[in-house]
């Protein structure tokens, strides 16, 4: 869409030369030299010239219909919901979750190798979403329900912040995304990485281990990228100790962030559907010591 943008820019810009070249040799050829001059000699119903300024704007116009048809069925990814995506993007309340052919599932940071395009499902949990990476691919809907595919490609490497762009609750604003873009071997790395189960937990953090089943966080958290289930209710935890931000970007990865997810989540993130849980201060201990160790 950038080159038909540009031929526009390019085509409109001859134009207005043409016409402003026009009409100030115009002003120039016949501006009034004396009061007795008379008018310049007037052309009435000149069929060489209407056929002219007929023609060659239709020209232009067919032309570009031509190119933008071309440029829009490249863009546009197949709907067809038999072909398998590479990636299934899902909204929810207030999160973004994605699900790779592979198995591998991922809340907020979004992966794709550069130079290869990915064909993203668009879809969502709970209401209508919008998701948008301006600098990557289309603003499009994700509706309940429904079905909606993209591209999502990178030239280069780098990471491209997104957003959801249609109101959607109290949360909206924090629904955000970023999608990585990353050489091919270290997409593929980072897909190995995220297959493989975080160290063993030892100490403290086997302790939060018992607390995390006998709390029931495993009801609403996985702990594993792979065999998450669709429409869990929490993001995924797998090597949460790697991430760089909590709650879509709402706040750094840090100790301090985490125990107030555990100690009073709606201060967390206002709204999120995390419930309260009474824990004592040796608990939560244990709790965020098993937390910080899923790398």
């Amino acid at each position: 869409m950038a080159a038909v943008f540009s031929l526009v820019l390019l085509i409109a810009a001859v134009v207005f030369l043409v016409v402003a070249v026009g009409v100030v040799w115009t002003v120039i050829r016949y501006r009034l030299r004396s009061r007795t001059s008379s008018e310049p000699r007037q052309i009435f119903g000149s069929p060489k010239l209407e056929i002219l300024w007929t023609v060659v704007p239709l020209l232009i116009v067919t032309g570009l219909f031509i190119v933008t048809v071309r440029a829009m069925v490249f863009i546009d990814a197949p709907q067809d919901s038999s072909q398998l995506p590479d990636v299934v993007i899902t909204g929810h309340q207030w999160r973004w979750e994605a699900r790779y052919s592979s198995g591998i599932v991922v809340p907020w940071d979004i992966h794709i190798p550069t130079l290869r395009r990915l064909r993203a499902r668009i879809e969502s949990a709970d209401v209508i979403h919008d998701f948008w990476a301006p600098e990557l691919a289309r603003k499009i809907d994700a509706v309940p329900g429904r079905w909606s595919y993209i591209w999502l490609e990178a030239d280069s490497p780098g990471t491209y912040t997104g957003t959801c762009s249609e109101f959607c609750g109290a949360q909206h604003a924090w629904m955000r995304f970023r999608v990585i873009a990353e050489p091919e071997p270290t997409f593929e790395a980072w897909l190995n990485h995220q297959a493989q189960p975080s160290p063993e937990p030892s100490g403290l953090a086997a302790e939060g281990v018992r607390l995390f089943q006998s709390k029931k966080c495993a009801d609403c958290h996985a702990v594993t990228a792979t065999g998450v289930t669709p429409g869990a209710k929490g993001p995924s935890l797998a090597h949460l100790a790697t991430r760089e931000f909590l709650g879509g970007g709402i706040s750094r990865n840090t100790p301090e962030a985490l125990l107030l997810w555990l100690t009073n989540p709606q201060a967390a993130k206002p709204g999120n559907p995390m419930p309260d849980t009474l824990l004592s201060a040796d608990e939560r201990a244990a709790l965020l010591a098993y937390l910080e160790s899923l790398r």
